[in-house]
């Protein structure tokens, strides 16, 4: 549910996950269910994206990320802003699944960058792209700025400054992985479109970018660690720059152990694993060819999830 106030997309979005049975094969509706339950249930948590890149949504059928988007908005509709990811390759497909995800409650969507348009794209081609998948649903639209690493996928000065004049555009999730480009991408955009959320969305890169400036963020590890993730926010909105750096330290190492680490491919079974050493979710399982992690990889995320969960005990013991 979009709420009534001004700015209404601000604030700190959980990037969920998608639960599967042991074998990786079958939704978790359930786990899902609870899972969405509870991140929502957070005090600063606005909105939850679901289907984007951790829901592996370029893994699910359109069935499936339709019920997901169904279960969200039974679970926690009425309280949160419900985003639902669209990434296709083929801009009708991709319109199939904006429709599908209006009429099962989504209350906005995000557009990712086909895959292919890494080797190459233009101007028209990109702008083409979001147009058509959003002339049915005719939802707010946020975009998708890919990492600096993505090739043509990341969006040029050019366009991004076509892009944010979309009449349906309300958000960045800026996720160039990158401090500068993301602040020059940011005074782009506010520039051009000042009404535009630009939400800092590189999960090692979080403390730099919301000291740059920010309206919020679309994470993963939101869908993790949630409470660090908004204690870290409202303190740089607060000038509180000590308890900043203190949050960081605990947030960073975690965020490093999920997206710095090689191959980058299996940064969601990552998160899965941590949700898993939470109780949070039943199995850790990937869907094929993803693979479980290691016993030696998962001890070394045990470790980091620890030592970013003891954020709260050491401000306590204070």
């Amino acid at each position: 549910m979009i709420p009534s106030h001004d700015a209404p997309f601000n604030g700190i979005y959980a990037a969920t996950l998608c639960p599967l049975d042991a074998d990786g094969r079958h939704l978790d509706e359930a786990a899902l269910a609870r899972h969405l339950e509870d991140v929502a249930a957070v005090d600063g948590i606005v909105g939850l994206l679901i289907n984007g890149h951790a829901g592996e949504n370029v893994a699910l059928s359109r069935e499936e990320k339709r019920r997901v988007v169904e279960i969200a908005g039974s679970v926690c509709g009425d309280r949160s802003i419900i985003v639902a990811g669209i990434n296709s390759e083929d801009s009708y497909e991709a319109q199939t699944h904006a429709d599908d995800a209006q009429r099962a409650g989504a209350d906005a969507i995000l557009l990712f960058p086909p895959y292919s348009w890494a080797l190459s794209t233009d101007l028209e081609t990109v702008v083409a792209h979001h147009r058509i998948v959003n002339e049915n649903a005719r939802l707010p639209m946020m975009l998708y700025q890919a990492g600096v690493n993505t090739g043509a996928m990341a969006y040029t000065p050019e366009m991004l400054t076509a892009l944010v004049s979309l009449p349906e555009v309300v958000a960045i999730k800026e996720g160039s992985w990158e401090t500068g480009a993301y602040e020059a991408n940011r005074r782009l955009a506010k520039d051009v479109a000042p009404h535009v959320a630009v939400m800092a969305s590189g999960d090692e890169h979080l403390f730099p970018c919301f000291a740059i400036g920010t309206e919020g963020s679309l994470v993963s590890l939101a869908a993790v660690v949630p409470e660090l993730i908004v204690a870290l926010y409202r303190a740089v909105l607060c000038g509180e720059l000590r308890e900043a750096q203190r949050l960081h330290a605990h947030v960073y190492p975690l965020a490093k152990a999920i997206y710095g680490t090689a191959p980058g491919s299996h940064a969601n079974a990552r998160l899965k694993a941590c949700l898993h050493l939470l109780g949070k979710f039943p199995q850790p399982s990937m869907r094929p060819p993803i693979p479980r992690l290691s016993a030696a990889e998962t001890r070394r995320l045990e470790e980091a999830l620890s030592f970013a969960l003891a954020a709260d005990t050491e401000r306590s013991d204070s």
